[in-house]
């Protein structure tokens, strides 16, 4: 399948070739680490279970913490 994913931290988009089925799967593809970020479709934040469509376009947010 084919996705847009647009990268918050680096500001940039990106359409990606992917064989997976999951956000999980998607994010072990970019050796993105689930604890740091969150995944969003139109405003939505998916689960790490959540079934990916063909085309969709998904944001890959940074998750700032503080104290």
């Amino acid at each position: 399948m084919e996705l847009t994913v647009y990268f918050e931290k680096e500001q940039s988009t990106k359409k990606i070739k992917f064989s997976g089925q999951t956000v999980e799967q998607l994010l072990h593809f970019l050796k993105i680490n689930s604890e740091i970020i969150l995944v969003t479709r139109k405003n939505e934040i998916l689960t790490l279970d959540e079934k990916l469509k063909h085309k969709d376009k998904l944001e890959i947010l940074s998750v700032v913490s503080g104290g």
